[in-house]
């Protein structure tokens, strides 16, 4: 008797585990991945909807649904679906400039008991032939360039560097092509000075670094003229990224380098009231075993003033290097930063932070 009883109590409170478990939603999708196959570029968008019903017992809500790149734009069923219920997640996959295989997942995220599902598009981009506007996409009144921006990358101090642009002249009739602004230790020019309708032609430029005598990463900006007519609007930026090569250091240099250590990297002031100034010194130590050199020490922003006490730490040696926050004509949340760049070959740049609250009472 007693054996029947226990069974039949296991039996309903099974059944009632079961009747529990089919009563949460559950998102059921017809499928998971769709394959768009191959197809051109030039054909534009791609869509697909897949389709889902909510085989549990209570009504599904979708939470949110999130694709992994922005090329890929979902929408959605946002009412309840109740039990039984049916609903969709459209997904358009932009092709523009993307080229060749791809594989995007969509994460949809509800209150179903599988609570988390991705689905996947797949398929094969076939590059549409490039136009001259898509090859030269900088236009200056019909001189169109490759970029306004020609990056020198990573350089050492003593290095020379040559850097070329693609540049057409798009116009009906010749112009000539100049430079102003340009600093000294910077040449360029265009190959050839005037271009022909229709002509293209090369800017070539060559960095010396030691003439910048700089370190980090440094941007000129220079104009091109033409026809020699300045247009501020004609902009042409120049970077590069000035750092020691530690690469060709021997191991028994790098054993004796210097090493630069600061304790608290980031200052507080908490709150003040606009127009006062606020100091603050950051201990900096030499915890290697050669002369520690700063090569260059820059606040983010002029309202921070930096003073350090010494460019050159000998081994064991601390100094501080002074801030001044101005919180003149400030207001509001306040984030500066101070970069040092140093002969340190594994910790060359060191970023520390001030920050607080400006008000105006």
């Amino acid at each position: 008797m007693k054996k029947t009883a226990f069974i039949a109590i296991s039996v309903f409170l099974l059944s009632i585990q079961a009747i529990a478990q089919h009563a949460k939603p559950y998102i059921n999708f017809k499928e998971k991945i769709h394959d768009f196959g191959e197809f051109n570029e030039s054909e534009g968008l791609k869509t697909y909807v897949f389709n889902f019903t909510n085989t549990g017992g209570q009504p599904l809500i979708l939470h949110k649904v999130n694709a992994s790149c922005g090329c890929t734009t979902p929408t959605y069923t946002k009412k309840p679906i109740p039990p039984g219920g049916s609903g969709n997640i459209k997904v358009v996959f932009n092709p523009k400039n993307r080229p060749g295989n791809f594989n995007k997942t969509i994460t949809v995220s509800s209150n179903a008991e599988n609570a988390s599902v991705i689905l996947r598009i797949t398929g094969k981009v076939i590059p549409r032939e490039l136009t001259l506007n898509d090859k030269y996409p900088a236009n200056m009144e019909g001189i169109r360039l490759e970029s306004t921006h020609i990056a020198f990358t990573r350089m050492t101090p003593d290095q020379k560097k040559t850097e070329q642009l693609k540049i057409i002249n798009t116009t009906d009739a010749p112009v000539k092509i100049g430079f102003v602004n340009v600093p000294k230790h910077l040449s360029i020019k265009c190959f050839p000075e005037t271009l022909k309708p229709g002509e293209k032609g090369v800017i070539s430029a060559t960095y010396n670094a030691k003439l910048k005598n700089d370190w980090g990463f440094v941007v000129d900006n220079l104009f091109i003229t033409l026809n020699d007519k300045r247009n501020y609007k004609n902009r042409l930026a120049v970077s590069a990224n000035i750092v020691e090569d530690f690469d060709s250091w021997s191991e028994e240099q790098m054993k004796n380098a210097p090493k630069i250590e600061i304790p608290e990297k980031v200052f507080n002031f908490g709150e003040i009231k606009q127009g006062e100034k606020v100091e603050h010194k950051f201990k900096v130590t030499n915890a290697g075993k050669s002369p520690l050199i700063f090569r260059k020490i820059k606040a983010s922003c002029g309202c921070t003033a930096i003073k350090p006490q010494k460019m050159e730490l000998a081994p064991g040696e601390s100094t501080y290097i002074t801030a001044i926050f101005n919180s003149a004509h400030k207001k509001g949340r306040q984030n500066k930063s101070i970069t040092i760049i140093s002969n340190d070959p594994k910790n060359t740049t060191v970023l520390l932070r001030i920050s607080g609250n400006v008000t105006l009472e």
